[in-house]
Order: structure tokens, then C-alpha cells, then sequence
């Protein structure tokens, strides 16, 4: 069975591109070679900047002769049906056979494919990729019609078996497939001629090209390790820097530069971040001051000076990049030390936030005035936190940020440092937008807590107060980020917070604002007011006659009973965080119809409480007793509903032991009596793991009780004591969770 190696050579393809390209070509070609009736044993893609390259192993020589049948329309259908079949089938009618069928005569079509040999197939194939490649971006060039990434120069298409290779017949836009690439670009241009992959590979090594994207990392992220190493110091690791640098060269020579001593007192994020986005050089820390004092660049060249030009001309840019941030981060400081950081940041009341929730003044006055009212659940102190939300964002201001937005919070704390604030303030300059993903730590100072909440809190009801909720695929506010946040920030710190309080706290300012700025009316908010009949002014039993511009705000404010319009948009807010939260938990093996059976019981605003009777319920569902309760608990509670819609009563008024006639009746209602005496003090105490397990202990009884007794017995007396029993049963089971919800 041949192997088939095929190589795309072009100009330098972005580095960001390549992995990506790899896999599309991988895919495209394989997927059309199945398609065509080929198969393989394995295939591999790899990239350089000026190659994708693609190893097919096993490959089959042809493919088969197929025979397939299609049933077609009847005998004597309109002409318009036949035609159509035969188009589909790609026969002629005199190719059509009759056959009888249950419902008549009917035509079948019996299409013939003979098997074809892998190179014809490979050479369809190829074009077909070639010509519908899925690049982000794409290019012409010269007159060809050929799209790429960047301008292509040759094919290599060759099927290699044990007889030799042979280059498979194809032209693309004026390129034909042959067997010879060229090496490095300047340290091995000439061309030359290959025979299968294994060859392909080697040779490409001698002309100074590594192939495999791992290999020039491991030989880049070896070689910095060992040289900083040699010099006392340690190379910050960054595994995106590092793939996106194996990409950028063919051949990884590693030289250790050295940074401007009168760089060295920048902090050491504004160093890293400066020469990884403008040079795209590794850090090189001192272990023992934690001070960026070197950095790695990646030449794709070997010098006889072994770099020493290379690393003079690198220093020299380097050394102009880090002169202005030298410059933003003094500049930066003498306005802190000036002003404060209060002071730095009082250019966002120019700043929109959104032209419907104002300025990002008027967001930080919400987030603060927030802070202060969740601090005392979170055990932070509010004049701390108040203070903190206040100067949190003031970095966004800074010049330093200006140019690199990256460094926005970690800036503030250098900025609060600076400006003497207390050290929690500084953390939660820094923490505060955390986390940031599934994968970002969470921040635990309870300070930095505080004010992570209320600027996630304030986003969610500023967004959902002007309608603007995330819908399918569309969350242009992110949204969902900030819901998993809070989730993160509540579940990871154990906080027992009432969550529908502070929505409704933090919706309100977001409602004033609307009012203000004139996005909303009286009756879109849902308030209700009064006026005087004589006069038409607006009144309020705690302040009298009202202002007749300020009366709305001013009545709105003074009213403390939230309003319809924000119970509703809460409520469909606490749904949203619910959503968020079934898909936290299900990565966590938590089924979502556990989840609905604890959401709809009370307190399911209290995250903390929620997951926790969530584990419990779903650990007591994974036992026997558990899931066998289940159906006891459905059959009790089918049976009752049933008598209760058919009698029109409610058998709800308590079950009485002597009119208990069987042993198995008898123990059930101690049984009941045993489990409500264990469940209701647990419930209070928040125990769900001693109140599940006194729950799955009614599984014997219950089944014992359906098995010998019939509820609805002829006596009636008996009939209601009995549903009376299961109504025990039912309302002890749903004071644990909703149990109507679990599946199954």
C-alpha cells in the first residue's frame, strides 16, 4: 500500500495560521479520499512558515467497484419525475429496468462505478482543497485565480511504495506537482528532489529546516532554559509566546540580549508585556529580586558573529519601546503622587460606559455604593471596599494603559502602592476583574471579593435594565463571562449570599439612569404614582409636594419597594444565573434535572445552598435506595394527584394510625415519624447529606407499603386515611428537593 506525501510551499505564512492551516489540510484531504472510496492507516500534518506539509501512510492503491441500486418512480409517472430521477442516477432511460413491486410496476436504476486508480483521486482531491481552502484571509496574485494565503511556489505530490516513488499528475493554476522543495532561505536555497517522507524529513533537517512545530519549540524552550540558567536566571514561561515563536522560524537560534540597566526599575509585567507584543522576546527573571533583567530572542539565521549583530540590532529597538514605557510610567506616577488616584481617574466621567448607562463615573459611583452593601457578607470591611471600587478603575486612565490595555488592574495596584492606599485596595485594583474564564484563579481577600461582585453584578443588571441579554451564539457584553464569574466568586469562597437582594440593590441606580438621561418612562419602569387632583403635582407621604422636574427621580428614589418591572427583570435575571450555573455543575457531573429539583425549593438564590443540597441530592441518587425512592415517590405521588383531581379535595389533613390495618401500613407510619423527626432539624441546620439519607431510608418501607396494600380500597374511611399517608410522603420528600423534577 502506497504512502502519499504532499507539500505546499509558499511565501511566509503567519504564524498565528499554521496550526490551523495543518489541520484544515489534514482534514480536507483525508475526508475527500474517504469520500472517493480511498482508505488509509494514518495521516499527519505539519507547518514551517513557508510549508504545509501533509503524510499519508497506508493508503490504498485504488478504490472499489461499486454497484448500487435506486428504486425510482412508478411505471407510467409524469415524464417530469422520470427525468429528474434519471439526472440523480446519471443514466439514460434506456439504462431503466421495471421491476414488479408491492404497489405495481416500478424503475430501478442500477448505477455501475468502476474502481479508480489513487492517483486520479488524489489529484481531484488535492485541486478541490487547494482551490477551497478555509484561510482567514487570502490573496491573488500575478493572473492565476488561484487564492492563498500567501503567493505558492511549488506542489509536492508523491505516492512512495516499496518499487519507488511516483509524482502524481496535477496542475494548479499554472503549478505542477513534482517531487523537489528547497530548505532554508538562506542558509540552504538551492532545491532538491525527495522520495517519500522519511527522506522528505531528513533532508529538510540537513538544509537547515525542522519540520515539526514541537521539535523547534522543545529546541527553543531548551536552549533559553540552559542559557539563562548559565547566567543565574530563569525564563519566565510563556507557552503561547513560545508557539507562536516556533512559527516564525525555521531553523531556532537562541540568544540571550541584555536590557538597559535604566530600564531595570519598570515593574516587571510592563517589561514582559512590552517585549512579548512589539519584539515577541522571552523574559529572563532574577529568581532572587523577581526583577526582569534579560530577555531571549529567536533568530532564524546562524551568524558567523553568532548573533552578536542580530542581538545589537534588537537591543537597540528594544531600548527605544522601553524608553516610552519608561516615560507612561513616570508620567503616570507624578500624576498619582499629584493628584491621587481618585484624581487619575476623574477623566472617566467623559468616558461613555453606554449611552444608556452613562459614564464610567456613573458606573463606578453604582459599583461602589454596591461594594459597600455586600462587604459585610463577605467579611470585608465597606469603607475598604467602598474605596476600592472607587479607585479600581482610574488605571484605565493611565498612559501606561493607554498602551498596553492588557496591564489595566495590575496597573492600578502598582498606581494604589504608589499612592499609599491600604495593600487590600491595591489587590483589589488588580483582582477585581477576575476571573476572567473557566481557567482564571478566583480572587479570595475578601476586599477584592467585593469589589469583583458588585462590578459583575452592576454589569449583568445594567445590560438586563436596558434589554440588552445575550440571545443564541450573540453575548456582545460577555455576558455569560460575568455570570460565571459571580457563580465562581460565590461557589470557590463558600459565600452565603441572598443573591436576588443585591440584583435588586444594584438594578435600581441602572432603572435612574434610564429616567435621567431620558431612555425610559414612568410606565416602562412599573412605578406607580399618585397626584394632586387640584394642582397635578406629584406626591409622596414622606416628603410632601415634589419639585415638578425632579418629582420623577426624587419619588423613585425615596420609594424603597422595588418595583414590577424590576421583580421581573430580576427574576429573569436569576433564571439566566441558574442556566449558567447547570452548565458549571454539569462539567461537574451533576445532572441538570437535580439541579431544577433544588432550584425550585427556597433560598435558590443562595448559590452556596443550591450546589450544596445539589451534591447532596445527586450523591443520594447515585445509590440504590436513592434511585428506588424515586419511584416510590412517583408512584405516591401519581396515585394521590389522581385521586385528588378526580375527588376534587385535597388529601393533605393528616393520616391517622388506627385506621391502619397492615403490618407493612403500620411501619411506614413510623417510618414517616422516624424520617420527619431526622429531616426537619437538618433542613434548619442546612445538613442535606443527614437529610437525604433519612430520606432514601423510606425506600424499604414505601416499597413494602405498595406492595401490600391497596390504597384505593373499597372502604372509604381507609381509602382517605391511605391517601392522607402518601400525602406524608410527598410533602416529607419535597421538603428535601423538588423530586418531581428528577427524570426517570
Amino acid at each position: 500500500m502506497p504512502d502519499l506525501l504532499i507539500e505546499l510551499f509558499s511565501e511566509e505564512i503567519p504564524a498565528r495560521m499554521q496550526a490551523r492551516a495543518a489541520d484544515d489540510l489534514r482534514k480536507l484531504v483525508t475526508d475527500g479520499l474517504v469520500e472517493a472510496g480511498l482508505t488509509y492507516a494514518g495521516a499527519a500534518a505539519f507547518a514551517t512558515p513557508r510549508r504545509l506539509t501533509l503524510a499519508i501512510d497506508g493508503l490504498t492503491g485504488e478504490s472499489r467497484a461499486v454497484r448500487e441500486e435506486r428504486k425510482g418512480p412508478k411505471v407510467g409517472a409524469p415524464d417530469a419525475a422520470i427525468d429528474g430521477f434519471l439526472r440523480g442516477a446519471g443514466i439514460s432511460r434506456e439504462a431503466l429496468e421495471i421491476r414488479d413491486d408491492k404497489k405495481g410496476q416500478t424503475y430501478f436504476a442500477v448505477i455501475e462505478k468502476p474502481g479508480r486508480k489513487a492517483a486520479d483521486i488524489i489529484a481531484e482531491v488535492l485541486d478541490a482543497t487547494l482551490r477551497n481552502f478555509p484561510w482567514p484571509k487570502s490573496m491573488r496574485w500575478g493572473t492565476g485565480s488561484l487564492k492563498w494565503v500567501r503567493p505558492l511556489q511549488s506542489i509536492i505530490c508523491l505516492l512512495s511504495d516499496e518499487a519507488g516513488a511516483e509524482v502524481v499528475p496535477l496542475t494548479v493554476d499554472g503549478i505542477t506537482a513534482g517531487r523537489s522543495t528547497r530548505g532554508h532561505r538562506f542558509l540552504s536555497p538551492d532545491a532538491f528532489t525527495v522520495n517519500g517522507f522519511d527522506d522528505y524529513e531528513a533532508k529538510l533537517k540537513r538544509a537547515h529546516v525542522i519540520l515539526r512545530a514541537d521539535e523547534r519549540a522543545e529546541v527553543i524552550w531548551n536552549d533559553a532554559t540552559q542559557q539563562a540558567f548559565a547566567s543565574g536566571l530563569e525564563l519566565v514561561e510563556d507557552r503561547g509566546l513560545l508557539a507562536e515563536v516556533a512559527g516564525l522560524v525555521e531553523w531556532p537560534v537562541v540568544l540571550l540580549g541584555r536590557i538597559d540597566d535604566a530600564f531595570l526599575g519598570l515593574p516587571p509585567e510592563v517589561l514582559q508585556t512590552s517585549m512579548k507584543e512589539h519584539q515577541k522576546f522571552f523574559s529572563v527573571r532574577n529568581p532572587k529580586t523577581g526583577r526582569i533583567e534579560r530577555f531571549v530572542t529567536v533568530a532564524n539565521m546562524a551568524t558567523a558573529d553568532h548573533g552578536a549583530t542580530i542581538l545589537a540590532g534588537n537591543q537597540k529597538v528594544l531600548a527605544a519601546r522601553l524608553s516610552d514605557a519608561k516615560f507612561f510610567w513616570e508620567n503616570d506616577l507624578r500624576t498619582v503622587k499629584a493628584e491621587g488616584l481618585e484624581g487619575m481617574g476623574a477623566g472617566l466621567a467623559n468616558v461613555t460606559f453606554h449611552n444608556k448607562l452613562g459614564s464610567q463615573a456613573d458606573r463606578i459611583a453604582r459599583i461602589a455604593a454596591l461594594a459597600r452593601e455586600i462587604a459585610p457578607h463577605v467579611g470585608a470591611d465597606p469603607d475598604l471596599a467602598e474605596q476600592a471600587a472607587r479607585v479600581a478603575k482610574a488605571d484605565l486612565q493611565s498612559e501606561m494603559v493607554g498602551e498596553f490595555p492588557e496591564l489595566q488592574g495590575l496597573m492600578g495596584s502598582y498606581y494604589a502602592r504608589a499612592a499609599g492606599l491600604d495593600p487590600a485596595v491595591a489587590a483589589a485594583c488588580q483582582d477585581h476583574y477576575s476571573p476572567l474564564g473557566p481557567s482564571d484563579a478566583v480572587p479570595t481577600a475578601p476586599v477584592s471579593v467585593t469589589v469583583a461582585l458588585a462590578d459583575k453584578i452592576d454589569t449583568l443588571t445594567g445590560f438586563w435594565a436596558i434589554d440588552e441579554k445575550p440571545t443564541g451564539s450573540k453575548d456582545p457584553f460577555a455576558l455569560r463571562r460575568a455570570a460565571l464569574g459571580v457563580i465562581r466568586l460565590v461557589l470557590e469562597n463558600g459565600l452565603g449570599i441572598a443573591l436576588r437582594r443585591f440584583l435588586l440593590i444594584a438594578i435600581r441606580p441602572n432603572i435612574v439612569a434610564l429616567l435621567q438621561d431620558g431612555h425610559a418612562n414612568i410606565a416602562q419602569v412599573g412605578l406607580v404614582l399618585s397626584t394632586k387632583s387640584d394642582t397635578g403635582e406629584w406626591v409622596d407621604s414622606k416628603s410632601g409636594v415634589l419639585d415638578a422636574s425632579d418629582n420623577l427621580i426624587a419619588r423613585y428614589l425615596i420609594d424603597k419597594e422595588p418595583s414590577e418591572s424590576e421583580v421581573s427583570e430580576v427574576a429573569n435575571l436569576l433564571a439566566f444565573f441558574h442556566d449558567r450555573l447547570k452548565v458549571y455543575l454539569r462539567d461537574q457531573g451533576i445532572r441538570h434535572d437535580i439541579i431544577d429539583a433544588c432550584i425550585a425549593m427556597p433560598g435558590n438564590d443562595d448559590l452556596t445552598l443550591l450546589v450544596k443540597r445539589a451534591r447532596a441530592l445527586a450523591e443520594t441518587l447515585a445509590t440504590d435506595d436513592g434511585e428506588n425512592l424515586i419511584q416510590g415517590f412517583k408512584r405516591a405521588n401519581n396515585i394521590l394527584t389522581q385521586a385528588e383531581e378526580k375527588d376534587g379535595v385535597e388529601y393533605s389533613y393528616g393520616a391517622d394510625l388506627k385506621f391502619a390495618e397492615d403490618d407493612a401500613e403500620k411501619a411506614l407510619f413510623a417510618a414517616l415519624d422516624a424520617a420527619d423527626a431526622k429531616i426537619a432539624p437538618a433542613m434548619k441546620d442546612e445538613d442535606f447529606s443527614t437529610a437525604m439519607t433519612a430520606m432514601a431510608a423510606l425506600r424499604g418501607p414505601i416499597d413494602a407499603f405498595f406492595t401490600a396494600v391497596q390504597v384505593n380500597d373499597d372502604r372509604q374511611v381507609i381509602r382517605r386515611n391511605r391517601l392522607n399517608l402518601l400525602s406524608r410522603i410527598r410533602k416529607i420528600c419535597l421538603s428535601v428537593a423538588d423530586l418531581t423534577k428528577i427524570e426517570g
